[in-house]
């Protein structure tokens, strides 16, 4: 049974057409967030959460508004206004400068031309930039150095104090649309299809002035690249508009491995071309990437894709996660994944081993677990001899989450605070342990009641 705490929003649609292969009844045992808290304030789409400390968090959006909340209590600390128009990006950076106090700020970046830097204590304005030709898109924070980047239609490299210590020349209109930290003060920036390599270098004078050098452009990707992700200092992962996903060395920026589009004829010759005009860019976009030591975590489309970096296979996938594009995918510490969609709703998966039968026909390459082309027969019994001696795995809904009546964008997991959620329909909701809270609820009821047993017994 779920529980509403703080009322007053619009009520859920629930939902109620829905088609997906995997549905989930009512007893969701392996399910904890059985209450949640609406928290309200925002004008328009609520597209970014960003995590300040254990406690406290940051949303914006297309209001231009940023609000800082309490992710227990769901109360509302600080409602920040400075910008115009819409939000295009937020990031937190912890100030590390040993003479002075520890601040925590965020910086945000909006369609018109600025960027703030905000302290989160106080809600206050520390500066603000207004210096761009264009709209920022991404913001990346290096804290080792005690930078910080902004990617438009060119790279700059900033302080704390909003100072512009150097540039990049033009690159294009289109600009910077991600940018990931690399090992050796390097960087990579999505550029359309183009995935470039920067250096930051101090100066030699002995300021606090930086350089900025394009030390290598990457030309792999067939189409713009809409995801980049960090995996450890070794490597990183980029995926395309069309369903390509390269595994890079972050050392030497080298390809490792890929998994190509399903129906390039040099690749699936028994795919016919028709096949390409039935599928809509959003069926086969990796919308979002996340990855822990060993795997890679896709949101392509509808469904999600487990990718083994040592095996350079995916072990296991779900074709149909939800209705709808899945934007946002994030793995637990435990064995589960959370993942939310345009459909408006939220669902948790756990990744589960399964025992394969010999007859089951298994998977040679990313795509082809979508049920599309033929593998030949060289391929099928190599694909057999690893299915021998390595495991496969499978996805399992354990939990839908069903509170917002319109594309969930991103969400923040908090352990045992829960899990935050922001979504086209202006709200943001705190899904809550469901008995964690009433224990807490008892405990607190306890205590007063012992206070007051002690207060009477003083009288």
């Amino acid at each position: 049974m779920l529980r509403w705490l703080i009322g007053g929003g619009r009520e859920p649609q629930g939902l109620a057409e829905k088609s997906s292969v995997q549905t989930i009844g009512e007893e969701q045992i392996q399910n904890p967030y059985t209450e949640l808290l609406v928290l309200k304030g925002h004008q328009d789409i609520v597209r970014f959460l960003v995590q300040i400390d254990d406690c406290r968090f940051a949303s914006a959006g297309d209001d231009g508004i940023i609000f800082l909340w309490n992710a227990q209590t769901g109360e509302k600390l600080y409602e920040l206004h400075g910008h115009t128009h819409k939000i295009t990006a937020i990031a937190p950076f912890s100030s590390s400068d040993i003479t002075e106090e520890k601040m925590d700020l965020i910086i945000t970046a909006s369609a018109d031309r600025t960027v703030i830097v905000w302290d989160c204590s106080s809600g206050r304005q520390v500066q603000k930039a207004s210096c761009f030709h264009s709209t920022v898109k991404c913001l990346t924070v290096l804290q080792r150095l005690n930078v910080w980047l902004s990617g438009g239609s060119d790279l700059c490299v900033w302080n704390r104090k909003l100072d512009l210590l150097c540039k990049t020349s033009h690159l294009t209109d289109a600009g910077i649309s991600a940018l990931v930290e690399l090992p050796k003060n390097c960087v990579a920036a999505a550029v359309g299809k183009e995935l470039i390599i920067f250096r930051l270098s101090a100066s030699n004078n002995g300021s606090e002035g930086w350089n900025v050098l394009e030390v290598k452009r990457l030309v792999d990707h067939q189409d713009n690249i809409s995801s980049l992700v960090s995996v450890n200092d070794l490597t990183f992962v980029t995926g395309s508009h069309v369903g390509e996903l390269i595994v890079w060395d972050a050392l030497d920026w080298t390809k490792q491995a890929s998994e190509c589009n399903f129906w390039d004829s040099s690749v699936h010759p028994d795919v016919q071309p028709e096949i390409k005009l039935s599928q809509s860019p959003n069926e086969i976009s990796v919308q979002h990437l996340t990855s822990d030591e060993e795997c890679v975590f896709a949101a392509v489309g509808k469904g999600i894709y487990v990718y083994n970096l040592q095996m350079k296979r995916v072990i296991a996938c779900q074709r149909t996660a939800h209705d709808s594009s899945v934007l946002h995918i994030e793995k637990l510490p435990n064995r589960q994944l959370i993942s939310c969609s345009e459909d408006g709703s939220v669902r948790i998966w756990e990744l589960r081993e399964k025992q394969q039968l010999p007859a089951e026909p298994v998977p040679t390459g990313f795509f082809n677990m979508w049920g599309f082309g033929r593998a030949n027969k060289q391929a099928n019994q190599a694909a057999k001899k690893m299915q021998e001696n390595t495991p496969m795995y499978f996805l399992e809904l354990v939990g839908d989450l069903i509170g917002h009546s319109s594309a969930v964008q991103m969400f923040l997991y908090f352990g045992e605070l829960g899990l935050a959620t922001c979504s086209a329909d202006h709200l943001i909701i705190l899904w809550k342990d469901g008995e964690r809270e009433s224990s807490l609820r008892s405990l607190t009821l306890f205590k007063k009641l012992a206070q007051n047993g002690d207060l009477q017994l003083r009288l």
